[in-house]
């Protein structure tokens, strides 16, 4: 799987956790093409899994935030119209966005942007023309 093929998989799922367990797709283990035991940092796709998350979590059109299980989930922009619809039913700072910063001392370090000042406007307005019940079929499942 490469970089695009991984972007249009996140596109037609809506939402993927990145590697913890839940209740949507792990995108690590649709990177690997198998199921992973343990971290995914020792399967021998690690390489290829590291480089595509950080594609995914870069892009424009992915929303980084801890929506489900308070996990690293992936939420592509066309649900972002439903996620903001549906926002009352989940707490605020599980819809932060998290932008991750690589330090030159080799450490990861978290940046929160609250909801909804990550929010566009298209997404906003769009949003506006969807009752809960719409918003909620339109994530699936797991926003029950």
């Amino acid at each position: 799987m490469d970089v695009e093929e991984a972007l249009q998989y996140l596109e037609a799922q809506g939402v993927v956790l990145a590697s913890a367990k839940g209740p949507v797709p792990r995108m690590s283990e649709v990177i690997a093409g198998e199921p992973i035991q343990g971290s995914w940092w020792g399967h021998p796709k690690g390489g290829d899994i590291y480089s595509i998350l950080g594609f995914l979590q870069e892009s424009p059109d992915v929303l980084v935030c801890r929506v489900i299980n308070d996990k690293i989930t992936l939420v592509h922009r066309r649900l972002w119209p439903a996620l903001i619809r549906a926002a009352g039913r989940f707490q605020p700072e599980r819809l932060a966005k998290i932008e991750q910063e690589h330090t030159e001392q080799g450490r990861h370090v978290n940046h929160e942007t609250p909801f909804p000042l990550w929010a566009d406007p298209i997404s906003v307005h769009e949003a506006k023309s969807l009752s809960e019940a719409q918003a909620l079929e339109a994530l699936g499942d797991w926003a029950n």
